[in-house]
């Protein structure tokens, strides 16, 4: 059960029902000390129905790749706290209560699994776990459009929880004094020009492709999720990066996470795993086409898109192979019996994207609300990182990726997200992501490889899916991207 000796918090709260703009309350945090933002635009589905803006952690965590058991580590952290659970009868179900906000390194699963590491791959020397515990959140319920301030104090606290609480007053005021940006959509007319690196060629690409063909004909795997990484410079606010997708390309699970130098600046669809009390949700995707809005032919482009994915025999079976794993990770930490698909495949709408989305769900065993915090890292162990950008069976996928991407993914493929002091969690699978450092942004894209993938047009979607990403790097730097590989 939880720790008796973990430091017990009291939650209090405001409510305010103020017209403010998100991209600006999103400018007024990414000044403040390590601000995290999850969602800040009107598809955003955190916890289902909200966005959440914070900064100015109480303490961080860092575990760095030199730790031989990083969720251990991880657990002690988390024990310290936890949150009285005092009825607040007037907060929606699974809304943000302070917590742990941050990232899980894709690469965490060579420690969690004990994968042979690649001695030949670049590294790229970002934590396993980056975290911070934030006592204080604006949060934003898209329902009904109310926000909601909400704070821990702690029996030790410098400030009391009504200062607390008039911090983020002053920065929902901050925010309404500014007026609102609007960031131009991609004009290449009149941009300069700008290389775009990347680390694979396309004989190291076509080559890998025909082992994982080998891999697949002798059986040993079905599907392989194989990615490219790029990299560019980059000299721009990563902040303006984050607030261009949010107008242009708005996505349920986007995340904008800043440490010194490093920020994370997420666009991804797809959410990882989410929890409220015992039960635990996951929601794969696996198939996408694009959607267009504002076009005299949309109408009949975005009808022939929709029908060519609903009706795509390959994308069903590789959705199905990914529901049959992420099924199987679930029953390590589930109640039996109870594990279950709740939708096997839908079409889902975004605004420049329709996506087939499985969801998956069950009862933990040991739901962190009732066994501490410390539960998220068993929960963690059992099934990260995410079936659909890994392959199928998961261990000998991650096994060939390492053997075969000559790049460490680091945060890609990994998870964004928060894990709250209720015992509640929301993670997103941290594609569409780029990470920006030293100057520099990089990003990658890939696709799942079956028996039948042809390898130009495997090649020709990570070049799309490049571009993709690119039209809002290059849009707030103005400039003309082109794509090299390094041969």
């Amino acid at each position: 059960m939880i720790p008796h000796r973990s430091t017990c918090g009291r939650l209090v709260i405001r409510k305010r029902q103020i017209a403010i703009s998100l991209d600006n309350l999103a400018r007024i945090i990414a000044q403040r000390y390590h601000p995290a933002i999850l969602g800040a635009n009107s598809s955003s589905r955190w916890a289902q129905r909200f966005s959440i803006f914070t900064c100015d952690p109480i303490e961080t965590v860092r575990v760095p790749d030199s730790a031989s058991d990083p969720l251990s580590l991880l657990a002690r952290s988390l024990d310290r706290y936890r949150l009285d659970l005092q009825d607040h009868p007037s907060l929606p179900p699974g809304i943000f209560c302070g917590g742990w906000i941050g990232y899980f390194n894709y690469d965490l699963c060579r420690k969690i699994e004990q994968i042979q590491t690649n001695p030949s791959i670049l590294e790229d020397h970002f934590p396993l776990i980056g975290l911070g515990l934030y006592d204080r959140a604006i949060v934003f319920d898209h329902t009904d459009f109310s926000i909601w301030l909400i704070a821990v104090s702690f029996p030790d606290d410098r400030m009391g929880s009504d200062e607390k609480l008039d911090t983020l007053e002053d920065l929902l005021q901050q925010a309404a004094r500014l007026p609102e940006i609007r960031l131009p959509r991609p004009d290449s007319s009149r941009r300069r020009s700008s290389v775009i690196h990347s680390e694979m060629s396309r004989s190291y690409y076509d080559e890998s492709l025909r082992k994982i063909h080998r891999y697949i004909l002798d059986g040993e795997v079905y599907q392989i999720n194989f990615a490219r990484q790029f990299s560019c410079p980059f000299d721009a606010d990563p902040l303006d990066l984050f607030v261009w997708h949010n107008q242009h390309n708005p996505s349920p699970y986007a995340a904008f996470v800043a440490d010194g130098d490093l920020a994370i600046v997420s666009a991804s669809p797809e959410m990882f795993l989410t929890i409220h009390g015992e039960q635990i949700r996951t929601q794969p995707i696996k198939g996408t086409r694009p959607r267009i809005g504002d076009s005299p032919d949309a109408e009949r482009f975005n009808r022939l898109q929709f029908q060519d994915l609903a009706g795509s025999e390959k994308e069903q079976a590789e959705l199905n192979m990914i529901i049959d794993l992420e099924r199987n990770d679930l029953h390590r930490i589930c109640r039996p019996g109870t594990v279950e698909v709740i939708q096997p495949r839908t079409i889902e709408a975004f605004p420049t994207l329709f996506h087939a989305v499985a969801t998956i769900a069950g009862s933990l065993r040991r739901p962190p609300v009732e066994y501490g915090l410390s539960s998220f890292c068993e929960i963690l162990r059992a099934v990260f990182p995410g079936g659909s950008i890994t392959g199928a069976p998961k261990i000998r996928a991650m096994q060939i990726i390492e053997q075969l991407e000559p790049v460490r993914r680091g945060i890609y493929t990994g998870s964004i997200g928060f894990l709250g002091l209720d015992g509640s969690a929301c993670l997103n699978i941290a594609i569409r992501t780029c990470i920006i450092s030293n100057g520099a942004a990089r990003f990658s894209a890939g696709g799942g490889i079956v028996v039948d993938s042809d390898t130009c047009a495997e090649w020709d979607e990570t070049q799309v899916k490049a571009r993709a990403l690119l039209a809002g790097l290059s849009e707030v730097e103005n400039r003309r991207p082109t794509i090299q590989t390094i041969s």
